[in-house]
Parts: structure tokens; sequence; C-alpha cells
């Protein structure tokens, strides 16, 4: 299967990677700006945006990602993750260091044991998808992942994103079996950019400490201003910041 995808621009090729509560219209406000820079792709991983929620047996996101990359022709590329995104990248830098030219980790899991906030969040979560209650999750999701710099338009945009994926993976019968491929930080050559917000939960937060700490050549940004989704809550200012470090 071949996720969808669209690409934007020429020079050095960059692939965005969104969120899991997203898809790739999360990067609606940087399309523009960095497709004047670079090569510029976005994709939806199955179950969000434009690509189905089906699988013909195991599959896993890395794995979709360099497929894709490899049917495009790119051998070495920029990778720009956020959050789900971000672990997706790691998994990918773990399994093809040398694809990985440059790395932005936003926010970004590396897969290690929730804290007790994310523990909570996941549990409400759960608990109002079984309740039937899908507009309750949905706006447990914004809540929980929009920072204060987000405007309204912003949160109903990400509402929308969240629903709409929400809605297909509910739907889809049998569910794809999805696979995390390994995360080994020490293998990861790229130069990397770990972003954290200060809004963000606190396991996030923990993450991109050990990242930076971890990663052979690594730098930690932390953004005292941000939730979760700095793209989505001041996007010209990330704009800035990717176009500065990826060039």
């Amino acid at each position: 299967m071949t996720v969808w995808h669209e690409e934007r621009g020429s020079g050095e090729p960059v692939v965005l990677l969104h969120s899991g509560v997203a898809d790739s219209g999360m990067w609606d406000p940087q399309w523009e700006p960095l497709g004047e820079r670079f090569r510029l792709i976005r994709l939806d991983f199955r179950g969000h945006g434009h690509t189905p929620c089906t699988s013909e047996g195991p599959y896993s996101d890395a794995g979709d990602v360099a497929d894709l990359l490899a049917a495009l022709g790119l051998r070495r590329v920029g990778l720009v993750g956020s959050s789900y995104g971000g672990r997706v990248a790691l998994e990918l830098a773990t399994g093809h260091p040398d694809l990985v030219s440059r790395l932005v980790l936003l926010n970004a899991g590396c897969g290690l044991p929730a804290t007790p906030d994310l523990e909570a969040f996941g549990g409400e979560e759960d608990r109002l998808i079984e309740a039937g209650d899908v507009g309750g999750a949905v706006d447990l999701n914004v809540r929980t992942w929009l920072g204060p710099e987000a405007d309204e338009p912003t949160r109903a945009r990400l509402a929308a994103m969240q629903r709409h994926a929400f809605e297909v993976q509910l739907a889809a019968d049998p569910l794809p079996e999805r696979r995390r491929e390994p995360i080994d930080l020490t293998v990861v050559t790229a130069s990397t950019l770990v972003v954290t917000g200060g809004h963000d939960l606190p396991y996030f937060r923990e993450s991109g400490r050990h990242m930076a700490e971890a990663l052979p050549d690594a730098t930690l940004l932390d953004l005292d201003w941000a939730g979760h989704l700095p793209s989505l809550e001041r996007p010209a200012e990330v704009a800035r910041l990717l176009v500065e470090f990826l060039s």
C-alpha cells in the first residue's frame, strides 16, 4: 500500500511527519514558506487524512515512510516529526541512519515508560471512546495537546483532524495490526534539534531531555510559550526555526 502524499518546491528534500492527533494538514501553515526553500514532502499515516485504515498484514508507519522515500528515489532527507511523527522519524533514523541528514523532533516520544500524566490522559481517552463519546475524546485531545497560544480556528481545525481519525479508525474492520520499529538513539547519526514545550505534559518534556542527552549530535530547545503542537500555536515562528536549522 502507498500512503497518500504530496510535494512542493525544489532543493534539498525535507519530509514532514504529523502528530497522531492530526494529519498532514497540520503542516498547512509551514507548507508555503518551507516549500520556497526545500523539496517538501508530507504524507498521511494510515487511518489519518487521505490514507485509509487498511493493511493486508502487520505494518509500521516507519516502514511506510521508507517505502515512500524509496519510490520517490530519495536516498537522504531531512525529517521533521511532531509528537508521534517524531517517534516515527526516530524509528526511521534507527533503521536507516544514512537516510536522514537532519532531524527535528517537536515534542516527540522515544519509548520511555509512561508517566502518571500520560497514563491519566490515555485512561480518560479510552474511557470516552469505550462509552461512545467521540466528541468528548476529541475535546480532551484538543485541550491536552494545544497550548495557550492556539486560537479558536486552530482548535477547531485540530478537532476536525482528530475527529476524522477517530471515525476512520473506529470504522476499520478489522483494525490492522500496527508494529512499532525499535529506537536506538545511539545509532542516530543525523544532526538533531530536540524541541520541548513549556506547557506540554511532563512526559514529553522528560523525553526531550533524555533524547538531547542520548543522541550523539543533538541540541535541546525549550519553547517556554509552547504546548505540545508549537507548529500550530505559533506557525510563523516555527517555520523560521525550521528553515534556519534545516538550511
